[in-house]
């Protein structure tokens, strides 16, 4: 679910049904009088292979950088990739969930400023289990309520949903491209494809392919990176690579793009026009 940096700052103050979670979305911060909840977490998700009827302890770092004390509840959640790519988190147990299978440390933690506390965690799925993905999210929740101003003077709070991706025996993902596309994305015209994933673990594209637009102008261009899971197709967006401190170049359709993705040791050819 977090896509972005092994670093994750969450600085409070996500609306109430609002979260932030592991793939590096998080909501603008209220305006607050109080302190609220500040936090780094890392890493940002866990990807882990697991084997049948043995403890995987893992350690996930939390420092607290608000200047008072911070109290947290921790527990954990299972969650749903939506068709839009945000995520929904839920404390009931889904059916086949793996929560079952996750031990928590803690449910309570109080860390004092600027310090930081390594939070345990064991995955340890029952002997015999066939091979699949275990899924979870570990929830960090600030319990340090603020009031927002303005015209929402209501109490409010925020959280981090670390993501937790288990492969259990040999589990993998088998991704293919059935569909290449231009999709209107951010109310901009882009180039997509369509990925399928055929096995019983998630599986992220990554790598980079080389465009040509219609008016001979060469990009090199990457894929979003976006859980597939077990069973789905998603649509994943093909963008150009920015220069830093640069906005991403322009591009004139239709699209020539070659090259090879990847995901693991694998590699999936892609060699597509792409036109509105």
């Amino acid at each position: 679910m977090c896509f972005a940096s092994t670093r994750l700052l969450f600085r409070s103050l996500c609306a109430w049904s609002t979260w932030a979670w592991a793939v590096g979305l998080a909501c603008a911060p209220a305006t607050v009088s109080a302190q609220g909840f500040a936090a780094y977490i890392t890493p940002p998700r866990f990807v882990v292979q697991a084997a049948p009827g043995q403890p995987l302890r893992q350690v996930l770092e939390i420092q607290h950088v608000g200047q008072q004390k911070g109290n947290f509840r921790i527990y954990t959640s299972d969650w749903t990739l939506n068709a839009d790519n945000s995520v929904t988190f839920n404390e009931a147990l889904a059916a086949d969930s793996c929560r079952p299978w996750v031990a928590i440390e803690r449910r309570d933690l109080v860390i004092e400023p600027g310090a930081r506390y390594r939070y345990r965690f064991e995955i340890t799925p029952p002997p015999g289990t066939t091979a699949r993905e275990c899924r979870f999210a570990i929830m960090i929740e600030g319990l340090d309520a603020t009031r927002a101003q303005g015209n929402l003077d209501l109490p409010v709070s925020g959280r981090i949903g670390v993501v937790v991706y288990a492969a259990i025996g040999d589990a993998a993902p088998q991704l293919e491209i059935t569909a290449t596309r231009v999709a209107v994305v951010n109310g901009q015209s882009t180039a997509v494809i369509d990925v399928r994933n055929r096995g019983n673990a998630h599986g992220r594209l990554e790598g980079f392919v080389n465009g040509t637009d219609a008016t001979g102008k060469r990009f090199e261009m990457a894929p979003a990176d976006l859980p597939i899971l077990a069973g789905e197709t998603r649509t994943v967006a093909i963008r150009p690579v920015a220069d830093e401190g640069k906005p991403a170049p322009e591009i004139r359709f239709p699209l020539v793009v070659k090259g090879k993705l990847e995901w693991g040791k694998n590699q999936l050819p892609l060699d597509a026009s792409f036109a509105p």
